[in-house]
């Protein structure tokens, strides 16, 4: 039989502070919300601005570190798995669709003093920011890309 893949990776910002809770047997969980943000062109040819919120939730120690580490506004990377989940409320079936994290890059300094060094990421089972890597050196004929920024980018002027 075929195997699935349920991988997921999103970029986003927090709408949202994270709210860590307990489970009955003591386990941490956090569950936060991101936005992502996407432009399209519509059927006239104009550029649209479009953003999808999407709920997450980490456990454990992960959880722990997401609480303390994010905020409302932040940006991070999370890596993990859909999973749904559906429950009865109030009379009526229910049902969710999230990202289970195991593993949460924060991409924002902390802020204030930075005590968070940029691009710090907070797996599974890691409890310390993974090691940063030396910037590559540069050569008289490496090519210098520029950044962009924000504009979308003309599908048009893609060569193949």
């Amino acid at each position: 039989m075929a195997r699935s893949l349920n991988q997921v990776t999103l970029m986003g910002n927090l709408t949202r502070d994270p709210e860590l809770r307990q489970t009955p047997t003591g386990q941490n969980v956090t569950s936060f919300s991101l936005a992502l943000n996407r432009s399209y062109k519509d059927a006239g040819g104009a550029w649209q601005e479009a953003t999808d919120y999407i709920d997450c939730v980490a456990w454990g120690p992960l959880a722990e570190r997401v609480s303390q580490y994010l905020s409302k506004g932040r940006r991070c990377l999370v890596q993990g798995r859909l999973q749904s989940r559906s429950w009865e409320q109030d009379g009526q079936k229910r049902s969710k669709v999230e990202v289970l994290a195991n593993d949460v890059t924060f991409l924002d300094s902390r802020g204030e003093g930075g005590e968070n060094e940029s691009g710090s990421s907070y797996g599974g089972g890691s409890s310390a920011p993974a090691p940063s890597r030396p910037a590559p050196s540069k050569k008289a004929d490496d090519v210098v890309i520029e950044d962009i920024g924000d504009e979308p980018i003309n599908l048009d002027d893609i060569p193949f």
